[in-house]
Order: C-alpha cells, then structure tokens, then sequence
C-alpha cells in the first residue's frame, strides 16, 4: 500500500541442522524468535514448509512483514536466489527465493550465509561504520565476505570471494570441494584436528588425548585449542601452524580487497588470542608494508551474524522496491 510504513522484517537462517526465524526491526533488534529441525533427508518441499513454519511462528500480530532475508548454505546465484548447491541440504539448483516467495506471498531475498554474516557484522556488529571490510568465519570449512564501498562483492554470478577454497598449497591434495591445497583443507576445524591426531599417532604427548577421552580418533579444534589455552606444548605448535597458514590467507584478502578491517568468527576463532596473536604475526611479517596495521577484530555477533545479515538483506529488498 502507498505511503504504508513497515516496521518490521523476517530474517531465517538455514542450516544443515536448524532453521532459525527472527522478527528483526531496522536496528537490528530481534523481537521474536523460532526455531525448528531442518531435517533436510526429508527433501526440499519439507525444509520449504519448516521454513514457512518458521517465518509464521515470528509473524507480527495485525501487520504484514516487509520483507524475508534468508541465510542459506551453498554457492549461490543471489540475483536469481537459486540455491546452486548445498551439500548439508542435499540441494541442486533449488529456486529457493521464488518457492518461498510463492508459500508466503511475501517479497523474499537469498543470500549466501557467509556472505550475509559479513553485512550482519558490518550493519550491526564489530564492522559498524566501516564501508570496506572482509568478514572470515572458520569452523568445519572457510567462509568469506567482502565489503567495499559499503556494497557486498558478489561478482559475475554471485560466487565471489570463496576464500575456502583459495589455493594455499599447489601440491596439495584435493579435498571435498575437489581444489587440490585448499585453504579450509589445512586451516579449518578438521584440517587442524587432523595434523593433531596424527601427531599424536606419532606418540608425541599431551593433554589433548585426555580431553578426547583417551581417543585420538575424538580430538577436534575445540580441543587442540582447549589444550593450547593451558600451555600444552604439542595443542601449541599446531595451532601456530594453523595461524600461520590463516595469517597468510589474511594476507591475500587484504592484497586483494585492501580492507580497512578484517572480522573474524566461527568456532575455531573462539580459540582467542592463542589463535589470533600469531594470525596478526604473520600477517604484520608478511603484508606489504601499505598493507600492515589493520585491525584483525573477533565478531560481535556470534551465531547472529547470518540472520541478521538476512534482516539487512531484507531491509534492502524493502528499500528498493519502494
């Protein structure tokens, strides 16, 4: 309706395992929250009506929302919201925007997660204010956003930025992704737990075996970086090869996008200063010189950066069709 003020938007992220909704005003505030199951072996028609479950769970009382953002997996085509793939929903070429716009009736908006978690971060977290700044998430894989200008780097099809997949080592194996020495292969949570299991299988001691429960087989990043917090010496000289090879795929980022910050999250980042002080090491020691100095923040935002990014993506749908 002509000169109708919306106040409200709904954001959802969407995850292998949780669909999470939010009611989100233009501030950033989340009103209202929903949570439910992806179940993703159950097809896309059933994530489709989860999510529209999701949406109906946050609805506004007597006002319709002025928009949906998701926050989806996957590469992405962010102009024709396809979900190109998505292995954790076991999706190829779903036209996710147009399926959902058509269950809810709504104007809605896809964006690629991580991608999302760099505008959730820049509007309204650690990157406030900033209008070129590259968000980093390390957990099981490497994500990446970029921001310049105040605009998202999307590139020719929407793919742009996957610094995961950036390669690090050119005799490296291929691993999921099928790049040989990608980047998330040596640096991400399980390229990490893997260097320590097998040093470990080499008989070197530490704390990290008893954290697992006396099974190698068990230790992640949560608990080589457990055991590095509390001095162990093996956990230590793991997560400073880990912070190396980070600190040199920052070193790409900002020779490429010359960033005026670059933000961190994902659950290897909580590791903290034992992770991140030898990262700004690294980088200080290998960026050009008009490179160096730029702040390596942790994100404000946590486990909302990406659904609050889809609010803002939302906001900006809104904006522009009016």
């Amino acid at each position: 309706m002509p000169g109708h003020r919306h106040h409200h938007v709904v954001a959802v992220d969407l995850g292998g395992t949780n669909i999470r909704t939010a009611l989100c005003d233009e501030r950033g505030s989340v009103l209202k929250r929903a949570k439910q199951l992806t179940r993703p072996d159950e097809g896309a028609d059933a994530v489709l009506a989860r999510i529209a479950a999701g949406v109906g769970e946050v609805m506004p009382e007597g006002e319709t929302p002025a928009a949906v953002g998701v926050a989806s997996p996957g590469p992405i085509d962010p102009f024709s919201g396809v979900v190109l793939y998505a292995a954790n929903l076991y999706w190829h070429n779903v036209p996710l925007r147009d399926l959902l716009a058509e269950r809810l009736g709504l104007p809605v908006a896809v964006g690629n997660d991580a991608n999302l978690a760099a505008l959730g971060e820049q509007r309204f977290g650690a990157g406030r204010g900033v209008r070129d700044m590259a968000y980093v998430t390390i957990s099981t894989g490497i994500g990446c956003g970029v921001i310049l200008d105040d605009r998202l780097v999307l590139g020719h099809r929407g793919l742009a930025t996957e610094l995961g997949h950036m390669v690090m080592d050119v005799d490296g194996e291929p691993i999921q992704s099928g790049v040989p020495g990608a980047f998330e292969g040596y640096a991400a949570g399980p390229g990490i737990a893997r260097l320590a299991q097998q040093r470990l299988c080499e008989g070197w001691p530490s704390r990290m075996r008893n954290l697992a429960g006396g099974d190698i087989a068990r230790v992640t990043a949560k608990e080589v970086g457990e055991a590095a917090q509390q001095g162990d010496a093996l956990a230590l000289d793991v997560v400073r090869r880990a912070a190396r090879i980070i600190g040199l795929g920052f070193v790409n980022v900002l020779h490429l996008f010359n960033p005026a910050l670059i933000v961190v999250g994902g659950s290897v980042a909580l590791m903290g200063d034992v992770l991140m002080q030898p990262v700004r090491e690294t980088v200080e020691r290998y960026a050009m010189m008009p490179y160096r100095g730029v702040p390596i923040v942790p994100a404000q935002l946590g486990d909302d950066s990406g659904l609050l990014g889809a609010a803002a993506l939302a906001w900006q749908l809104q904006k522009e069709s009016i």
